[in-house]
């Protein structure tokens, strides 16, 4: 995993990117890197544990469905500011929108008669303020914010 971690001059808000390979262990130590990046910053609890959820649906979506073969990068940016903060991240796998290509979620059947997997969009979705996809040369692009405060 490389690291860049840029603190904004003269801004309230720190900036951190991160690039991994398509590897479940190297998403594990992102999601950890950015829970340290959630202390350092005094995200609450909550919060973190909305951005890990998130990171790791995200994040194993792309390592499972985004590629036929071969080792790529996912890039991440985490921007943690006074009233919010905003995660994004970058992958050239198949064009996928979450927003308009995901099953939709069967959340009118209890949890014991719902089929495995399919959840997960749809959980990131109702536990973020903001949820944005687009293709951008070539590359996914999905942007999340949640607000820090209330």
């Amino acid at each position: 995993m490389r690291h860049v971690a840029t603190q904004g001059a003269g801004e309230l808000s720190g900036q951190y990117c991160f690039t991994i390979e398509t590897d479940p262990a190297e998403l594990e130590r992102l999601i950890d890197a950015v829970a340290e990046i959630g202390e350092k910053e005094n995200w609450s609890p909550d919060l973190v544990f909305r951005v890990h959820l998130a990171l790791e649906e995200l994040g194993l979506n792309i390592i499972n469905y985004g590629y036929d073969e071969g080792v790529h990068e996912i890039e991440c940016r985490v921007t943690s500011q006074p009233e919010e903060v905003t995660i994004e991240v970058w992958d050239d796998g198949r064009p996928f929108d979450p927003l308009h290509d995901a099953p939709e979620a069967d959340v009118s059947s209890t949890l014991e008669d719902r089929p495995v997997g399919g959840q997960g969009v749809h959980l990131v979705r109702t536990m973020m303020d903001q949820f944005r996809y687009q293709r951008v040369s070539g590359r996914n692009h999905v942007t999340l914010v949640s607000r820090r405060v209330g």
